[in-house]
């Protein structure tokens, strides 16, 4: 897995200032006010620093902006990185300038002078975020090179703050490194192998194969996954942290390790894409890493449907019907619409088993989520405003966009079937709505649920603030932050 780059906290130590030969970071609030780690670097560079406060260019700024003076003279640094730092930064202001240094740092040592500042976790997470990337399949790959210290007023308290980001750092790593692999390397069985290893962590993994699947009835799963040389598989992965025997939180994702879209062939142009059509197993897997990571006090289950969606003699065709696990038939219209195939079945099979006080389920279900919301939000839907509130405050409040989309009996009867007891389309018109009514089909009525579309958010062709173009993580933060606010004891 790609590791972090190494942060260290450290109290501040004006005398290293000017020996040090990477990067520095100063903090400056709009007024400008310098420092003791400022003024010194202000005295070594005759002034420069408070040259550019005065100037419009330092006024032009906007929080969480950096500005570099590069080889400033009378200091061995190659460059000083100023910060642009409200005193009272918000949050996602903090991680931006982590972010921000992250860019310019390169394979620099990095020093950061954040003496008294505000949310230094918060910079040391976004800095962590950003510095990230995927090289594990090119000839010469690039080593990860540089570390990085904070110097500041209280360097055990920031180190301590910062201990439970880093697991969510590491958790959304996990899940970035998934969604980029290939699929010839995250076979199937690759994919379960990896989630094994994290019984190391403390989690309970179990992975069920085929024939396990085909006797507890997984069959529409199955049906998926008949067309492709690689084998189903269902990873359950147990967190139980929390102190007592009480229900626990279910995330289910979707596992399409590639998606051809089977005899219904995807167009040719941008399929080779579709090996990020596991990116909701892969979200479900960095949140249960991050919650065993920082050993959360809740107890958590983590399911992943993982199948390849591919055409051959014996893949699932047009007008198949199908009887999942809950006994409902499904007339399979389109093979493409296979991911609420995989779903269904697991998430009956989390009901039956766990008996969850909620559930979650992640996928990259529709293109019409992209169409809807473009890449900047999730398309969420719920049967519970309680559950789907809190989830989108703790969204909010991690900087990950997600928005509501309704749900109705009007959207469920356009998967009305003539030979079935429903189809697994609905038609073009609200793709991603009926995506959801047929999922909600297979929610028991005590189940406060929670479906998140995250097809637009799951993976970029350019960067975000925290996460340079490829796959970003989104979802972990989010959730995370949901167990530890709703789910949490102690």
């Amino acid at each position: 897995m790609t590791d972090l780059t190494p942060i260290t906290f450290a109290e501040t130590d004006i005398d290293r200032i000017a020996g040090h030969s990477g990067r520095i970071a100063v903090f400056l609030e709009p007024e400008g006010r310098l420092d003791a780690g400022a003024r010194r670097v202000n005295r070594l560079t005759k002034g420069a620093l408070q040259r550019l406060v005065e100037s419009e260019r330092f006024a032009a700024l906007k929080p969480g902006d950096v500005f570099s003076m590069g080889y400033p003279a009378g200091m061995a640094a190659e460059a000083v990185d100023v910060v642009h730092m409200p005193r009272r930064a918000e949050v996602m202001t903090a991680r931006k300038a982590g972010a921000a240094l992250a860019k310019r740092r390169g394979d620099s040592d990095l020093l950061m002078l954040a003496a008294a500042t505000r949310r230094v976790a918060d910079v040391a997470f976004g800095l962590a975020m950003r510095d990230y990337g995927f090289e594990d399949h090119k000839s010469a790959p690039k080593a990860r090179k540089g570390t990085v210290e904070v110097m500041c007023s209280k360097p055990d308290d920031a180190r301590e703050a910062a201990a439970p980001l880093m697991a969510v750092a590491e958790g959304a790593f996990m899940t970035r490194d998934l969604t980029n692999a290939p699929a010839n390397i995250l076979t199937t069985t690759n994919f379960a192998e990896r989630l094994a290893e994290m019984e190391s962590l403390g989690l309970k993994v179990e992975v069920l194969d085929e024939e396990e699947l085909a006797t507890l009835g997984m069959r529409t799963l199955l049906s998926v996954g008949q067309g492709s040389d690689s084998p189903s598989k269902v990873v359950v992965m147990r967190w139980e942290g929390g102190a007592d025997d009480s229900a626990p939180l279910a995330l289910v994702g979707k596992g399409v390790v590639f998606d051809t879209g089977g005899i219904s062939l995807k167009p040719g142009a941008g399929m080779e894409d579709m090996t990020m059509d596991m990116g909701g197993a892969g979200v479900v897997s960095g949140v249960m890493r991050t919650l065993a990571l920082r050993k959360a006090k809740a107890n958590v289950v983590g399911l992943v449907g993982i199948v390849e969606n591919m055409p051959s003699g014996n893949a699932t065709r047009p007008g198949d019907v199908i009887t999942t696990m809950k006994g409902d038939t499904v007339e399979v219209i389109n093979t493409d619409a296979e991911g609420r195939l995989v779903l269904c079945d697991v998430m009956w099979y989390a009901q039956d088993r766990f008996k969850p006080a909620a559930m979650i389920d992640l996928a990259t279900l529709t293109g019409a989520i992209i169409i809807g919301l473009g890449h900047e939000n999730a398309g969420v839907f719920s049967n519970d405003d309680g559950l789907c509130n809190d989830f989108l405050k703790a969204a909010e409040s991690e900087g990950e966009g997600a928005w509501r989309m309704p749900l109705g009996q009007g959207y469920d009867d356009l998967l009305k079937s003539r030979v079935a007891d429903m189809k697994n389309i609905g038609g073009r018109p609200a793709g991603s709505i009926t995506a959801a009514q047929f999922l909600k089909r297979f929610v028991k009525d005590e189940t406060p649920w929670i479906h998140l579309d995250i097809a637009g958010v799951a993976s970029l062709k350019s960067e975000s603030t925290l996460a340079p173009a490829g796959a970003t993580g989104w979802g972990v933060a989010a959730l995370n932050r949901l167990v530890a606010d709703r789910f949490e004891k102690g």
